[in-house]
């Protein structure tokens, strides 16, 4: 019975510590590090959104510069995963990332672009 209780306890913890985590968004120290994908106006706007998207949806869990947290970071991450592997990740979640079925097509096809840049 004790070990059960301690059971619960731990998955509690850790429920509890994921969740404050990934809510908290207040770290903006370096928001202004993460880049566009080119100085191209409509690609300033996509990637703008991008970030925007980024910055309310992934950074407290990915960090602000893309550096993980408590999820993996996303420094590399077109060079692991294609476009589309990277949009189905966001809609489905996965792994302990949760899913953002939430978003917009158009705002998971911008993150997902944005993110794809992302191989170096």
């Amino acid at each position: 019975m004790r070990k059960k209780n301690i059971g619960v306890g731990f998955s509690l913890l850790a429920f509890v510590l994921a969740l404050s985590a990934c809510g908290s968004s207040s770290n903006h120290a370096h928001e202004g590090n993460m880049g566009s994908l080119t100085s191209s106006p409509s690609a300033t706007v996509s990637a703008s959104n991008a970030e925007s998207l980024y910055k309310s949806n992934c950074m407290s869990c990915h960090g602000a510069t893309l550096q993980g947290k408590i999820g993996p970071s996303l420094n590399k991450v077109g060079g692991k995963l294609s476009q589309e592997q990277i949009a189905a990740k966001i809609q489905n979640g996965g792994g302990g990332m949760p899913s953002f079925k939430t978003l917009k097509e158009a705002d998971i096809e911008s993150l997902s672009e944005w993110l794809a840049a992302k191989k170096q």
